[in-house]
């Protein structure tokens, strides 16, 4: 999946050494939990030889969940989750997506409204505990302060583009997985196409295609839009944290300016 997954190329991994790059396979159970246990014991070993080190990437609670901890979710009990299944059936995704808007808006606004897993999710924990998914999040939204306590600093850096282009290199972005072989990529993984892990951007709107719901004109066409619609979720979730520092990808040398008076 190195291309739609957008992997760091070998050469990428030759210059810089990567961690938690193609260790996973499409059966394999993963959690931000997971994430974070498994970074923070890394780090324990990176900071013995080095000052820094640069997480990357656009996946909000991961991130989160490094950064500030993650709460316990609670375990759904077996006739929450027997109900909430039945609903999905019965009712389908857009009135389950109606309901979590009401319950909690703040969440309805930036998860997938196309994944029914995280949807139902949401709406599991909202209805067995009373309170929103959002509460059990463990970053004070009104404050900021995170609630995890970390041995090390963490400097935030934000990248951002003007609208009109970023959505100009998401859309040629596109077009160059296309070129490099998404199709044939998304082609070979289709038979285990109902796995979670294949419920992402990318491959589920190629899926529509091989079903013969979609062109692959328009599938293409679907792939640009949600990439686009995640873009803006990205942003909706880390403008809200204020320890960001926003800068344009071409500020370079004022980034690494930034680095070093907040590590100084």
């Amino acid at each position: 999946m190195s291309i739609g997954t957008a992997k760091p190329s070998a050469e990428e991994q030759q210059q810089v050494k990567h961690y938690f790059v193609g260790t996973l396979s499409l059966q394999d159970y993963y959690s931000a939990s997971l994430f974070e246990s498994q970074v923070i014991s890394l780090l324990g070993t990176l900071f013995q030889h080095s000052d820094y080190a640069l997480m990357a990437g656009g996946s909000m609670m991961y991130i989160d969940a490094v950064c500030d901890g993650i709460d316990d979710i609670p375990t759904i009990d077996e006739e929450t989750r027997a109900t909430m299944k039945q609903r999905l059936a019965e009712e389908g995704l857009q009135k389950l997506c109606e309901e979590l808007q009401r319950l909690d808006p703040e969440y309805y606004e930036i998860v997938d409204r196309q994944n029914p897993k995280r949807v139902v999710h949401a709406l599991e924990i909202c209805t067995m505990t009373g309170r929103t998914y959002t509460s059990f999040r463990k970053r004070s939204q009104e404050t900021g302060v995170r609630r995890q306590e970390r041995p090390f600093r963490i400097v935030k850096i934000g990248l951002n583009r003007e609208r009109e282009e970023l959505y100009r290199r998401i859309n040629a972005r596109v077009d160059e997985m296309m070129r490099k072989g998404l199709l044939q990529e998304a082609e070979r993984v289709y038979p285990l196409r109902d796995l979670n892990a294949l419920n992402t951007v990318g491959y589920k709107e190629l899926f529509e295609y091989f079903n013969g719901r979609w062109s692959l004109s328009e599938a293409v066409e679907r792939i640009k839009g949600n990439t686009r619609r995640y873009a803006r979720k990205q942003l909706t979730w880390y403008k809200k944290d204020p320890q960001i520092r926003w800068f344009h990808p071409d500020q370079k040398n004022e980034i690494i300016d930034y680095i070093i008076t907040q590590s100084s």
